[in-house]
This record gives structure tokens, C-alpha cells and sequence, in this order.
């Protein structure tokens, strides 16, 4: 998570959709860098209003906009099964290592999920208190473009990005059936992609 209290915005960290190459390109233009633990680093907005908002208003009598970077649902979750098939992982209940994409995202729709499945969901991510007033854009995460265009311009200063934890290639086919079944029961993650700029 960065903060840039003079430009009053707050850059959300969603998991998976390149937040740490933004966090090493600005660390140094924030007011506030939070990278440790996860749980802050990847604050939620629910939990990103119930404390650092809630700060900013009672101590500053502000508010900080919110932004953040949605990606498509099956790219985000083929970056997961990517993410944890790496060699480190081999052996660990997280690890995807011999495991198809069908599989884990099969698994991804399971209740409870397996421990591998288990990470998440953007649309959570965004989930707001009932008290929440603060702005929240979103932006797509192929459209890097716009992501930095808006960031240049509010905090008007350049942005060179790096590419950061990449994971290792695997094939991220499903089958028809799989894709479909998703789509479905996780409509909630596609309306969330489709309605960002």
C-alpha cells in the first residue's frame, strides 16, 4: 500500500496484479509505504477504511481516494496456480506444481477451498463498510497504459516499471465445462473487472 497525503490518494495493493513494481517505482514519492506484514501491504478496502482512513479523517480531517488494479479473473487466478508452482513450493499443501489449471481452479470453486485454491478474491478485496464515503477507482490490469498516465499525472512525475516476482510459464487451459461452471458461480469477479476503466 502507498499513500501520497498531498495528492490525497491511496494505492491499494490487490495480490497478483503487479502492485510490488508500482510500491518499488514509488516507495520514494510516498508518504506512507506499507510492505510488511501481507495482511497491511495488501490491506483490503474494508480494512484500509476501518484503520488508516479512519486516521486520516479523525487526525487530518481528510480522505484519501482509493486506486487499484483489478485483473481479469481467469488471468488472476492462472497468476496464483502460476505463483505457487514454483520450485520453493515443491511439497507444500500451497504448491500447484502437478496440478493442471483445470484442476485448481475447479478446486478455487470448492467450499472450503484446499489449502492450494485458497487466495482470495478481488471482488472481497473491494468490499466496503456500511459506513465507507471514500472514492475507489479501479483500473484494469492490461491497460497498464491508463494506469500510468493517471499515476503520472496526479503525482506528476514519471514512472519507470520493472517487471517484479514473475512467476513460472505453465498451461493455463481449462476445459469448456470449467470455464463456464466459473463464470457462473463467480460472476461477481467479472462484473468487477468489466465495470474497471
Amino acid at each position: 500500500m502507498l499513500v501520497f497525503y498531498e495528492e490525497r490518494l491511496a494505492f491499494l495493493a490487490v495480490p497478483k496484479t503487479g502492485s510490488t513494481a508500482y510500491h518499488t517505482a514509488l516507495r520514494d514519492r510516498a508518504d506512507l509505504v506499507v510492505t510488511h506484514p501481507p495482511e497491511l501491504k495488501h490491506a483490503t478496502v474494508r480494512r484500509y477504511d476501518r484503520f488508516f482512513q479512519n486516521i486520516f479523517q479523525k487526525v487530518c480531517h481528510t480522505e484519501m481516494e482509493i486506486i487499484a488494479i483489478v485483473r481479469e479473473p481467469i488471468d488472476w487466478l492462472g497468476s496464483w496456480y502460476r505463483f505457487r508452482g514454483r520450485d520453493d513450493l515443491q511439497g507444500h499443501p500451497r504448491s500447484t506444481r502437478d496440478m493442471s489449471f483445470d484442476r485448481f481452479v475447479q478446486a478455487y470453486m470448492q467450499s472450503p477451498r484446499p489449502d492450494f485454491a485458497d487466495v482470495g478474491s478481488q471482488s472481497k478485496f473491494f468490499q466496503t463498510r456500511s459506513s465507507s464515503t471514500g472514492t475507489i477507482l479501479t483500473f484494469k490490469y492490461d491497460h497498464q497504459d491508463k494506469i500510468l498516465d493517471f499515476l503520472q499525472t496526479r503525482l506528476n512525475t514519471q514512472i519507470a516499471l520493472q517487471q517484479e516476482n514473475v512467476s513460472p510459464l505453465k498451461d493455463l487451459s481449462l476445459s469448456p465445462e470449467t470455464e463456464v461452471q466459473f463464470r457462473e458461480t463467480h460472476a461477481a469477479e467479472f462484473a468487477l473487472y468489466d465495470a474497471a476503466l
